[in-house]
């Protein structure tokens, strides 16, 4: 039995209607009753051990005034898992932590090792690619790093850039403004702002351009110095983009690269500047490439299925019978 000090972060721990519980009691195998803020868990010796560092960990996650979504959960159980059973030997030893961000608004841990290998990559690198499937937070951990580095004063703006392939990158005949224009392609990293800092923060450093929407037609002749640059759906880049993208790079900025390899929607015959890229710099210093895989998908547990079902069917063919 465990029992758990704080009844109020004891109910967080396990989840509206107990749904924490019910997804570890499925993921692994065990049989979890709570009451109060005590939880008796059954199964395999081995199972057992497990859920109870999961529960540990997400617990320590709330004392430390974070907070534990179906996400944490699936992270935690994940790397309970990696490590196995460790009954037999020191836990203390053991026991690893996944790399962090910490904001002002809160803190962004890895859920996974492969986000663990890509928040250790950002910190360490000043050009990094992460590459994978939808899901594993690519975009989400990028803008996370950008935000931290501008609070930090280590930058002074964030730049924000995505090819527009759906309107040919002729975004002069879209309406409206810049941002306008732009907007509903990057609205992923919109979000991610909005959840990652201050509403009336975000808005403000827009207006003031510390926060730029740089559309990728619109970076050539550019030098970038003093910026976090996001380049955002890298795969719908021609050879020529990536290249022209890549050599903004300026003093003291900082550059990540994301996309899924497997959703390019450039035409047929087209090279992904994406891919020609991570094979191309892969030995060069200072840049580092992290390949995201399904193992890594944090979204609703059915996205990796999905993802999965996709992977094992193979590539969709086009009606020319292309890939």
């Amino acid at each position: 039995m465990l029992a758990f000090d704080d009844n109020k972060l004891a109910s967080a721990l396990f989840g509206q209607y107990g749904q924490n519980l019910a997804l570890i009691e499925r993921k692994l195998d065990v049989v979890a009753d709570s009451r109060g803020n005590h939880v008796t868990i059954e199964g395999t010796r081995e199972a057992c051990d497990q859920a109870r560092r999961v529960l540990e960990t997400l617990y320590d996650q709330l004392k430390n005034g974070g907070e534990v979504a179906q996400g944490d959960v699936e992270g935690a159980i994940r790397h309970a898992v990696a490590q196995g059973s460790l009954f037999d030997n020191d836990q203390a030893a053991a026991r690893t932590n996944f790399a962090d961000i910490a904001l002002r608004k809160r803190t962004v841990r890895a859920r996974t090792a492969g986000q663990d290998s890509y928040i250790r990559a950002l910190k360490r690198n000043a050009l990094v690619f992460g590459t994978g499937p939808a899901g594993t937070g690519k975009t989400w951990l990028a803008v996370a790093h950008a935000v931290s580095l501008f609070e930090r004063k280590e930058v002074d703006r964030i730049i924000l850039s995505r090819p527009a392939v759906e309107a040919g990158e002729r975004l002069g005949f879209l309406p409206g403004d810049m941002r306008e224009k732009v907007d509903p392609y990057l609205r992923p990293i919109y979000d991610a702002l909005f959840d990652l800092m201050d509403m009336r923060i975000v808005e403000r450093a827009l207006q003031s351009g510390e926060i730029e929407i740089a559309p990728l037609a619109f970076m050539r002749g550019r030098t970038l110095h003093n910026a976090a640059v996001i380049l955002d759906e890298a795969q719908n880049t021609t050879s020529m983009q990536m290249k022209m993208f890549l050599t903004r790079l300026g003093e003291n900025s900082r550059m990540i690269v994301t996309g899924d390899p497997s959703q390019v929607d450039l035409p047929p015959g087209q090279v992904s500047g994406l891919a020609e890229a991570t094979r191309l710099l892969k030995e060069v210093e200072g840049i580092g490439h992290v390949a995201f895989k399904n193992e890594d998908v944090i979204r609703h547990e059915l996205v990796a299925r999905i993802v999965a079902a996709y992977d094992k069917a193979g590539p969709a063919k086009r009606p020319d019978g292309t890939s």
